[in-house]
């Protein structure tokens, strides 16, 4: 009897240390993983912290899988676009000489047929040059070499000097000295050498589109009413086909000429006034980049640095504007009264100033400025 009081004692201390263990056992266990918790939670915000870190910087890491998506999809369709400029344009010249010329050399008087013949021919002759120009100048790239330039940083993807206002393209995958942006429709990126061309090509574009869409105001309203007129006509044609009687007629059909010379003159009104308030838009938008000496790129640093210093109750000024006026002299290369004829108003493959790796006072600024580091 005793025996057995002894074993189940035995038995119940057993069981009373094992559930003392069990419950030390699972204190321990969940100590450990809010130990763990903490640890891995301090070890996350110590590698993500960062003293800049702010809305925008969160947005942009949100959208650099749509960046990635963007650069990629860019860089294998910059042909089709350029080809679709193309022709585009050329399905404009091909309306405006086939169908609108003759109706113009009919019914104008001729010094409006010499205003249309001059302005149409050299509005077209500038936004050839200037956008040949623009897909087939290099923008400009950094050497790979340090050489003898000084004051530079560098690239951390390219591994190479990085001149002040250089700035890396992931669809090229270069650096591009004083880079505006990638440009999908002209496959190319638009830097110091070609900037000019580009902002060229654009305000000719629009200036032509804006002249299409004026002078074929009168021509798109009477084609439009034309076609309403065809749509019904054909309607009560079909009317008449299917209730025909001995005494009854069709109404009279167009031709094929005439459709086609309508809906030609609406396609090109239409065509025209859509591009020109959206590249009017841009071409408006890069020319108050201009005024202020900045590109698109440098507008966003400099909004930035502009915050920054205005928290500490200074003023930042941009280095590289050397006014309105200036501005626009040094980005079109006017070094002389003749040259807003020779190199404005006529097309000019005359290069920039400087070479895009040292930014010194060009000879055309009136002001002078002290040297500023560079932002």
């Amino acid at each position: 009897m005793r025996s057995r009081q002894r074993m189940f004692a035995t038995v119940m201390r057993l069981l009373l240390k094992c559930l003392r263990l069990g419950r030390r056992r699972r204190f321990k266990l969940v100590r450990q993983a809010e130990q763990l918790w903490h640890y891995g939670h301090l070890c996350l915000r110590s590698l993500l912290y960062n003293s800049f870190t702010n809305a925008d910087v969160v947005l942009d890491s949100l959208f650099e899988p749509v960046y990635w998506l963007v650069d990629h999809v860019t860089r294998w369709f910059g042909v089709v676009f350029v080809a679709l400029v193309i022709g585009l344009t050329s399905s404009i010249v091909a309306i405006v000489y086939i169908c609108l010329l003759p109706l113009i050399l009919q019914t104008y008087t001729p010094a409006w047929i010499c205003w249309h013949l001059a302005y149409g021919h050299w509005n077209l002759i500038m936004i050839v040059f200037h956008y040949y120009m623009a897909i087939t100048t290099s923008p400009g790239h950094p050497p790979q070499a340090k050489n003898d330039l000084t004051g530079v940083s560098i690239c951390r993807k390219c591994i190479a000097p990085k001149p002040a206002r250089t700035h890396h393209c992931s669809i090229c995958n270069r650096c591009v000295l004083k880079m505006d942006h990638h440009c999908p429709w002209l496959n190319n990126c638009v830097g110091h050498y070609n900037h000019r061309y580009f902002f060229s090509f654009c305000l000719f574009m629009t200036m032509g589109c804006i002249y299409c869409s004026i002078s074929g105001w009168e021509m798109f309203r009477d084609a439009y009413a034309a076609i309403e007129r065809m749509k019904l006509l054909e309607k009560e044609r079909l009317q008449v086909a299917a209730n025909q009687t001995y005494y009854q007629t069709p109404p009279p059909t167009f031709s094929f000429r005439q459709r086609a010379f309508h809906k030609s003159v609406v396609y090109l009104w239409v065509l025209c006034s859509s591009v020109a308030l959206a590249l009017g838009a841009l071409t408006l938008w890069h020319a108050a980049l201009i005024t202020r000496g900045e590109t698109s790129i440098e507008r966003h640093i400099n909004r930035k640095e502009r915050q920054r210093l205005q928290k500490k109750g200074k003023v930042f000024r941009n280095p590289y504007s050397y006014g309105s006026w200036d501005n626009w002299k040094v980005f079109l290369g006017v070094d002389v009264p003749r040259h807003w004829l020779t190199r404005v108003l006529l097309p000019s493959p005359h290069l920039p100033h400087g070479t895009g790796l040292s930014w010194d006072l060009p000879p055309c600024v009136t002001e002078q400025r002290a040297p500023l580091l560079a932002i």
